[in-house]
């Protein structure tokens, strides 16, 4: 699994933002099922910035915590071998073989805000914000309660696994 991280604007908090993002992106996609090496892109944006994305993007004129935006329409079924077959050339990065999954945009002060706000640590705070993510990249919603309910579920089951908790 590939995490690009560009250098610029990358917060510095007490732990090691890199492994901690890593270590959540490939526990995510381990536990949903998805087992190819995959490349996922991470970005860390201004409440400015984000509130922008969020009006260009889902026509949402506030600001939010995390966006997603999936290279791969996988769907509710989330056949992930099928759809990839059917798209092998557009989604395979030709350099490494990886499966591109998309980007994920973060936004520092709803990380800290957040934290502060459900009486938890930001590193948690900041893993559950990828896990959530990351399955978005996946084809995992929330819209429909089931969806919810799934969603909800498979995040509790990760941060577990992870051993970062409330």
């Amino acid at each position: 699994m590939t995490l690009i991280m560009p250098d610029d604007n990358v917060p510095e908090f007490d732990f090691d933002i890199f492994t901690t993002a890593e270590n959540t992106v490939r526990k995510t996609l381990s536990i949903a099922g998805f087992d190819r090496e995959a490349e996922v892109s991470l970005s860390f944006v201004t409440k400015d910035e984000i509130k922008d994305l969020n009006k260009t993007y889902r026509e949402v004129d506030s600001v939010t915590d995390v966006l997603s935006f999936p290279l791969i329409d996988f769907g509710p079924s989330r056949d992930y071998e099928k759809i990839l077959s059917l798209n092998e050339t557009e989604s395979i990065n030709p350099d490494t073989g990886e499966v591109m999954l998309g980007d994920i945009v973060v936004c520092e002060e709803k990380i800290v805000s957040q934290a502060a706000e459900y009486g938890h640590s930001v590193k948690r705070e900041f893993a559950f914000l990828l896990c959530h993510s990351t399955l978005h990249l996946i084809g995992f919603d929330h819209i429909k309660e089931d969806e919810r309910t799934e969603m909800e579920a498979m995040q509790k089951k990760i941060m577990e696994e992870l051993s970062i908790t409330r």
